[in-house]
């Protein structure tokens, strides 16, 4: 490697380790990933997981630091950081938890969630990609979605995270269309933007439906030979439309920014866009690496 390694930033999700070995000038020299996801580890179990991904770019005689956000700072994670509460801005380095490490080439600090009281609801690791994206758009104003296995909605105002609320549709998605009744209709690829649109609709018209309206997907495949494709489309359609219906405070009269890779994000666009809310797509991978080269630039007093 020709270009010396300053820092590295690290995104630590439940199933995965993403890392980006970076140069002095914020530039991206290597990614690199591993399927070594806190939900795989042991605490004992991290910093050798990093060492295998990243060991053999850090110098001798000097420690390299490392930013980490995600999983990695949850209590069955490598070290608990605790939340901060909101309304805050997104932490930085300074409330980042300052991690031991057995390799003194390492200098780990990971960022901390969010919490929000009441209604309770935490994230980890979207409070990062809510930062890199208001580093890309300072002084945005209005509702950032993240969707996802848990999607958030998050309120912004004057820099700080002033609310949020959590819905499990993605993981509702999985479960429903693989390993409820419904796994025999819906299909595991394909898409009906037309059945999509009209589910959406629907649910958001008549909420209290949607029970019998799932399992009207099982009906239709028996009675009607209801394509599988169309099925998962409906599905999805339901699900989103059900969350939309419960986050219409966040979005009526408001701009959106979706933070999301283009096929999670996507249904979520047409959906809004089908209500009138004007909406700002931005790739959520990108988002987590500017939220951590903005916490990585800020004042650490540690």
């Amino acid at each position: 490697m020709t270009t010396a390694v300053t820092w590295i930033a690290a995104d630590w999700g439940t199933s995965h380790l993403r890392v980006w070995l970076m140069d002095g000038a914020g530039g991206v020299i290597e990614r690199r990933a591993s399927a070594d996801g806190m939900g795989t580890l042991a605490q004992d179990g991290f910093e050798p997981a990093l060492l295998k991904l990243v060991g053999d770019v850090l110098p001798e005689g000097q420690s390299t630091p490392v930013m980490i956000c995600g999983m990695a700072g949850s209590r069955q994670g490598w070290a608990e950081a605790p939340y901060a509460t909101v309304p805050c801005t997104p932490p930085a380095a300074a409330q980042a938890r300052l991690v031991g490490t057995s390799d003194p080439r390492l200098r780990v600090r990971i960022l901390p969630g969010v919490k929000q009281e009441h209604p309770a609801d935490v994230m980890r690791g979207e409070e990062t990609q809510i930062a890199g994206f208001l580093s890309l758009n300072p002084g945005y104003d209005g509702i950032i979605c993240l969707p996802g296995t848990h999607s958030k909605w998050a309120h912004i105002s004057a820099g700080e995270i002033v609310s949020f609320r959590t819905f499990m549709t993605g993981e509702l998605f999985a479960l429903l269309s693989g390993q409820s009744v419904l796994r025999h209709s819906v299909a595991a690829s394909g898409w009906d933007e037309g059945a999509f649109a009209e589910a959406v609709d629907t649910v958001m018209s008549r909420p209290e439906r949607l029970a019998a309206d799932l399992f009207g997907l099982r009906a239709g495949a028996l009675l009607h030979d209801l394509d599988g494709a169309t099925a998962r489309a409906r599905l999805s359609g339901m699900l989103i439309g059900a969350e939309l219906a419960a986050a219409k405070p966040y979005w009526l009269g408001q701009q959106v920014a979706l933070l999301g890779a283009t096929s999670v994000a996507a249904p979520y666009r047409a959906a809004l866009m089908a209500q009138s809310v004007p909406v700002t797509l931005a790739d959520a991978e990108r988002m987590t690496l500017e939220g951590l080269k903005a916490a990585q630039a800020t004042k650490d007093t540690k």
